[in-house]
């Protein structure tokens, strides 16, 4: 156990001190907290000027319709063309000039709004609805229909989703939310597998070429070396990570006292924040309280306790394999033919990543977070939106003992490939190396 301890500090020291890794760890924290802290800043710092718009309406339909709002002013010009007020647009006497041409018989469905500026998304969709709702209104009295009634049979829903508990427990979800959070968790562990699994067996193949493996086996055995290049990436990850949530909450919650959340650390905790604990006047703005709202819904600790629990399990697996990769080419061109198969899985489980957040409760969900290779990432798609605790237990389990046994044939394959040089290998000789005793 010495010489692994030795290997795995050799393996962890020599990377933490990489400059990619100290600009890294603080660079992914700022990163994730931009998804809280922009949306807050951007709500916050919403534009309050009003833009002038300038209407000529040859058709004589809207001049009646458009109405001021807190983003605009809409003031009819009559008697002049439209090239003279596009002018006095550029002279800056407005800020756009909204043109309906004249017509005679047919609906004026057609408009122009002139601009020295991009058109902000609101006032385009807005000047599209009046137009809309008043054309609307003009052919329903055309076909003798009250437009009154019709407006008064619309009506808007409110949908909120509540999910139960067995126990009688009810909380809200949002469930574009969950589907983003599901996406991005997945992306996050299939790329920090891929990473450092491909750390594993870039280092294990630069000392096989390097011949300086010779001299390393000779004072400890093969699979002491694998499992020390395994767990000593892993807690690199695992360092980084660590480090990535602890900075993100400082963030997290220094910028939520900052703006005025008497109660930051319940937000982080994930629980229920009141109305009465957002008591600053800065937190009184509703978009800001929807962001909240939506951070209190997310179960942060469950999430961030399964991702490190699988992505260990899942980086332990495939790093066991990838080292036996490595201990088998002698370059990364020859490499590409024995990684495919590992990396297969990981494609598979991100293409089906796709489908499962539609159906986080399915059978391809299920069986996809029960099959070793593909559980780490499916199962993070399916955290956010709540998965029952027998099955999270089944799948850890499944990816416990599958490591175990890949150790296993993993390590016949390293201890007999660590020292074959210039040899074109294949499958079925590799196959002959698992059976040897």
């Amino acid at each position: 156990m010495n010489k692994i301890g030795l290997i795995i500090k050799r393996e962890y020291l020599t990377r933490v001190r990489k400059r990619s890794f100290i600009i890294m760890t603080f660079l992914g924290p700022l990163l994730l907290a931009a998804i809280y802290i922009v949306p807050i800043m951007l709500a916050l710092n919403a534009p309050n000027e009003k833009r002038t718009i300038a209407v000529v309406d040859g058709s004589h339909w809207f001049e009646e319709q458009f109405k001021g709002n807190d983003e605009q002013t809409f003031i009819i010009v009559e008697g002049q063309p439209i090239d003279t007020v596009k002018e006095m647009v550029k002279q800056g006497a407005f800020d756009m000039v909204l043109y309906v041409p004249p017509t005679q018989l047919n609906i004026p469905s057609n408009a122009v709004l002139y601009s020295l500026n991009q058109v902000p998304l609101s006032t385009d969709e807005y000047i599209r609805s009046v137009m809309k709702k008043e054309i609307e209104e003009q052919k329903l009295l055309a076909s003798g229909v009250d437009p009154d009634i019709v407006d008064a049979a619309k009506t808007d829903i409110n949908l909120s989703v509540i999910r139960m508990d067995e126990e009688g427990g009810e909380k809200e979800t949002f469930t574009e939310v969950q589907f983003v959070l599901g996406m991005v968790l997945a992306i996050l562990i299939y790329m920090f597998i891929l990473m450092f699994g491909g750390q594993v067996m870039q280092g294990v193949a630069e000392e096989k070429n390097s011949r300086i493996i010779e001299v390393i086996v000779s004072s400890v055995k093969p699979f002491q070396l694998m499992m020390g290049k395994i767990i000593g990436v892993s807690l690199v990850a695992l360092t980084q990570f660590l480090m990535w949530i602890m900075l993100t909450g400082v963030i997290y919650i220094g910028f939520s006292a900052a703006i005025g959340l008497s109660n930051p650390s319940a937000i982080s905790a994930g629980s229920v924040m009141t109305q009465e604990v957002l008591s600053n006047d800065i937190t009184s703005n509703e978009a800001v309280q929807n962001i909240v709202q939506i951070a209190n819904s997310i179960d942060f600790g469950t999430i961030i306790g399964c991702f490190i629990i699988f992505f260990i399990l899942g980086y332990l697996l495939y790093g066991t394999m990838y080292a036996a990769v490595g201990s088998i080419v002698d370059s990364n061109t020859d490499s590409q033919q024995f990684t495919l198969p590992i990396t297969v899985p990981l494609i598979v489980s991100m293409i089906a990543a796709i489908y499962i957040v539609n159906a986080p409760d399915g059978q391809l969900a299920l069986w996809l977070s029960m099959i070793p290779f593909t559980s780490p990432v499916v199962m993070m798609v399916r955290i956010p939106f709540g998965v029952p605790i027998i099955q999270i237990v089944a799948s850890i389990a499944i990816l416990a003992v599958t490591f175990v046994l890949m150790t296993w044939v993993a390590a016949k394959i390293y201890r007999t490939g660590i020292l074959m040089y210039g040899k074109k290998l294949s499958y079925k000789e590799i196959f002959k190396w698992i059976k040897y005793k």
